[in-house]
């Protein structure tokens, strides 16, 4: 039996057999749980608690319950979840798409059933487990990762971006394209970028050309590359990231837009400034290893 079914178990016994007590003998069945929890449930979810002990401290419960509601948060405010959906029903959703959710997805799981042992409280207001400092601390993690997860700056470094001159011709771009295996290039008009050429625009112009059955060599030898781009490109096959973005945005772009060529990542994000990466589709398998290893 899996770790979260034991537990589930536990609070569903538990449940039915208080159900069964009278009010006023409820105390010493607190008693007699915390001592069968300490035999059979010395686990990694939950530390019971002793008669000696401050029943007053709830400290990790309490901040358990603050991490597990702001994540809870997070989850609606990410996906638009609908105010009447469980917390365990927007993990395994999230989990499709959200690479935090997807690696910490059993643990939360577990959470949310330990939530209900937590919260489930005697008539007299106490509490009969709480989380021992270790899940503490994992939920804790998992809500910093969640609020504060690892930027495209942090995680991926600049590289050497290769532009060219909006006068150079496509001949001359193309021969670049070919020696550098660079499929997306900048183009400049002096110090202001005109736009972003790339093989698919390329293959487009020149497979017009034949078409309409004119000099191929004619057009490659004279016409300069700023004459083919296409500013409806730019919004089509780019998504503009800021160096701050969460890598999480990444994934999110490429799966929101099937058409994308390359996430264009700059200092913050604005069409014109100076482009220090791009992020492809080739990229994506490093871009899931990086949040899962984080």
């Amino acid at each position: 039996m899996r770790r979260g079914d034991r537990l589930q178990a536990r609070i569903s016994s538990y449940r039915a057999q208080k159900a069964r007590i009278a009010p006023r003998d409820q105390g010493q069945f607190l008693k007699k749980q915390r001592e069968r929890f300490e035999k059979t449930a010395k686990c990694d979810i939950l530390k019971e608690k002793n008669e000696g002990e401050g029943m007053n401290d709830t400290t990790n419960a309490r901040r358990f319950i603050n991490s597990y509601n702001k994540i809870d948060s997070k989850m609606r405010a990410l996906y638009n979840f609908k105010p009447s959906q469980s917390f365990s029903d927007m993990v395994r959703r999230s989990a499709q798409e959200n690479s935090v959710i997807r690696k910490f997805e059993d643990e939360l799981m577990d959470y949310a059933r330990l939530r209900n042992a937590i919260v489930h409280q005697s008539m007299d207001g106490e509490i009969i487990a709480v989380p021992c400092d270790s899940v503490v601390e994992k939920i804790e993690y998992i809500e910093k990762l969640l609020y504060a997860p690892p930027t495209i700056g942090e995680t991926m470094p600049d590289k050497r971006i290769v532009s060219v001159d909006e006068q150079m011709s496509v001949k001359q771009v193309l021969l670049l394209v070919a020696r550098t295996n660079y499929s997306n290039l900048p183009v400049y008009g002096g110090k202001v970028m005109a736009g972003i050429v790339n093989n698919r625009r390329l293959v487009h112009e020149i497979g017009k050309v034949i078409d309409n059955g004119r000099d191929v060599d004619a057009f490659l030898s004279e016409t300069p590359v700023g004459d083919i781009l296409k500013e409806s490109d730019l919004l089509t096959y780019y998504k503009y990231l800021s160096k701050a973005d969460s890598l999480q945005k990444v994934l999110d772009a490429f799966e929101e837009n099937k058409k994308l060529l390359a996430v264009v990542v700059s200092e913050h994000g604005i069409k014109g400034e100076r482009i220090v990466n791009f992020i492809t589709a080739a990229d994506l398998t490093n871009v899931h290893k990086i949040l899962e290893e984080y």
